[in-house]
């Protein structure tokens, strides 16, 4: 999954995506570079971010949608939004995949807004807001409260009628370092649920902190690295920001564990 944040401020590529020629280039680049799914945002959640309005996120997201989905009609669309306006504009215009970072904890709707466009729901776990999430997260367990929220919300998307579930377990979203590698290093636990397992570690300030405060700049090599692990613990999908390299490294997995 390659990351598209049509966002002023993400912290890794912020500013970089805003106009729409830049936007619909870096789509094509990330398709032809190996991207499965094309993940479209327009409200940045990283760590002390502030929320942005309903309306400024409609006019980034959306003519990035429709454009794209004409001037790529094969590829798979994802949403990543927790305002319910932007998702029902967004999946009116075929988009497949809603991601939802509150894991239904903000919008519960968005279960039968999916079941309604028969669209598939990724189902991420954080705690608390982006703009206060890091302050003081706390778990008595990480991996089995984590399983335990992915239990009962599974429940709901499946009452709901929503068919195609992915189970992120949101790396950073109200963790620390430390939940964070137990995460990953626990990931196998969630392939229990039978769902495709997603982890977005890419480029963030768990592999800053590993490499001694390392710049986001220089944290490809940790990316691949963290990434190439969750693969040989059971994550099906990786979203990224390094396609090419994150594609190569999948491709080489594949081939070693298909021998």
């Amino acid at each position: 999954m390659g990351i598209l944040n049509v966002t002023p401020d993400s912290f890794s590529d912020g500013g970089e995506f805003t106009s729409l020629s830049k936007s619909i280039d870096r789509i094509g680049e990330m398709l032809e570079e190996g991207a499965s799914i094309i993940d479209v945002g327009g409200e940045s959640t990283r760590p002390g971010s502030e929320p942005v309005s309903l309306k400024d996120e409609i006019n980034r997201v959306i003519p990035v949608i429709e454009k794209a989905k004409s001037e790529y009609p094969e590829a798979i669309f994802s949403v990543d939004t927790t305002k319910y306006e932007v998702a029902e504009t967004a999946l009116k215009l075929g988009v497949h995949f809603l991601n939802d970072v509150s894991g239904l904890q903000k919008v519960p709707e968005f279960a039968g807004l999916c079941a309604k466009y028969n669209a598939g729901y990724i189902l991420m776990h954080s705690q608390g807001d982006p703009k206060t999430m890091q302050k003081n997260p706390s778990y008595n367990d990480v991996i089995s409260e984590i399983y335990l929220f992915f239990e009962k919300k599974l429940k709901e998307l499946n009452e709901a009628g929503v068919s195609s579930l992915i189970l992120d377990p949101g790396i950073g979203f109200g963790k620390t370092l430390d939940h964070n590698i137990q995460i990953i290093a626990g990931l196998q636990k969630f392939s229990k649920l039978r769902h495709p397992i997603l982890i977005g570690a890419s480029r963030k300030s768990m592999i800053g902190k590993i490499l001694n405060n390392r710049p986001v700049e220089g944290r490809l090599a940790g990316t691949i690295a963290l990434h190439y692990h969750a693969l040989m613990n059971g994550a099906g999908i990786l979203r990224v920001h390094d396609v090419r390299e994150a594609a190569d490294s999948i491709r080489v997995f594949n081939s070693i564990t298909h021998h």
